[in-house]
């Protein structure tokens, strides 16, 4: 700032752009983590460290006993750590901000404090309008992880958890392609003497972009498409070599699922469910033994043949080619997706102490802003309104008439 304009600033003739300060005598955050009910669900969103941390700031953090042991965080690790461990569930609920995977039950929200703070994912097509209900009778303001985005404009979570699922499917088809699991019996990738592998990627954004990354790396050969010419200029400048792309048409991607060994799905849905881009047909002219992976499967998914699996039964086959559809991909590798949450959330929960609250969080961060879908008792995501047939509010003029 020029020395003139630090002067008037100095002197109150200019304002400060500056967050609310904090109030004084204001009581320390209260932060809860509840286990994940979900067998399938294996991920916490602060690992012990990043709640050492927080208690070093004066953030109480409430553990759930066995919270953290899918993720291999034991109880003992948040104790020493500075958290409490609790056996109840209600008490954990009872704090500041509840921050967990999957979103709560009808039943837990209303264990929550009235007008708390819930953040995890939304999970939109598990959702109801009882569920929206829930929230607002308890006045709770509740941020989506799929919402949230950062300064620059990125959805922080939404890409973490990409590149997670990207570089684990690979690892996945490698899996599915070897005879010990009835595959086809090929390796990943080439030998010297031998075709390398064929990979074909629908889709080019971040997971397809991991996808290619660990393809490349292991040797296979792969073909990406997708209907946007400036993501398949992106992949290819990501990537630094000359890769096959191409638009989606009937024609060049049925000729390359004829070829391929591995078919990775990784259309993202733009507006409510994903096309499908791949037909039975295609799907019944691959090469028997061939492997699919939807990773968009939680959003409808982009082939014919693709239906929601799990980790426990993840996978099943149409026309003799192994189909795996399991949504949350990044599961299977619960440490490291609990350490690239953790890594997010640590400083938004600073954040949100240092200012004194959630409403000062919203108030002050409009990238914060953009993951809040309730607000003490008002809808604020106009798409949600639409969704369940219910009214809303912008979440603008609420804080207007608040401030």
């Amino acid at each position: 700032m020029p020395t003139e304009l630090s002067e008037l600033t100095s002197v109150g003739l200019i304002a400060k752009e500056s967050p609310l300060q904090v109030k004084k005598g204001a009581k320390p955050l209260h932060v809860g983590l509840p286990k994940e009910t979900s067998t399938q669900e294996k991920r916490i969103v602060l690992t012990p460290e990043s709640v050492g941390l927080l208690s070093n700031n004066d953030i109480e953090v409430v553990v759930e006993s066995g919270a953290g042991l899918s993720a291999k965080f034991s109880d003992q690790d948040y104790s020493d750590a500075g958290a409490k461990i609790v056996y109840s569930r209600k008490e954990v609920l009872s704090a500041d901000v509840i921050l967990k995977i999957d979103p709560l039950t009808i039943e837990e929200i209303g264990d929550m404090s009235q007008g708390a703070c819930l953040i995890s994912a939304l999970q939109l097509e598990k959702q109801n309008a009882d569920f929206i209900k829930a929230l607002n009778e308890k006045k709770i303001t509740a941020v989506a992880f799929e919402y949230l985005e950062d300064k620059v404009g990125g959805m922080p979570v939404v890409r973490a958890m990409a590149e997670i699922a990207g570089s684990t499917v690979m690892l996945i088809a490698s899996e599915y392609l070897s005879s010990v699991n009835e595959g086809k019996g090929l390796i990943l990738g080439g030998v010297t003497g031998v075709p390398p592998t064929q990979v074909v990627i629908i889709g080019a954004g971040t997971v397809a972009e991991y996808a290619a990354r660990t393809a490349i790396g292991l040797g296979a050969n792969i073909k990406v498409f997708d209907n946007h010419i400036y993501k398949l200029r992106r992949i290819k400048q990501l990537l630094g070599q000359q890769i096959y792309t191409s638009t989606i048409d009937n024609y060049s991607l049925g000729q390359a699922l004829a070829e391929a060994d591995v078919v990775i799905g990784a259309l993202r849905a733009e507006k409510g469910r994903n096309k499908i881009v791949v037909t039975e047909e295609m799907v019944a002219n691959m090469i028997h033994g061939s492997i699919i992976i939807d990773v968009g499967i939680d959003q409808g998914g982009c082939i014919e043949t693709a239906r929601m699996t799990t980790h426990d039964d993840p996978v099943y086959q149409v026309h003799d080619i192994i189909h795996y559809c399991v949504p949350n991909i990044a599961s299977r590798v619960a440490r490291t997706a609990s350490y690239s949450l953790s890594n997010i959330f640590t400083p938004i929960i600073l954040q949100m102490s240092d200012l004194g609250g959630t409403e000062e969080m919203i108030f002050n961060y409009k990238w914060f802003l953009r993951g809040v879908y309730t607000y003490r008792g008002s809808l604020t995501n106009a798409f949600l309104a639409r969704k369940f047939g219910l009214n809303h509010k912008e979440l603008q003029l609420l804080l207007a008439a608040r401030y």
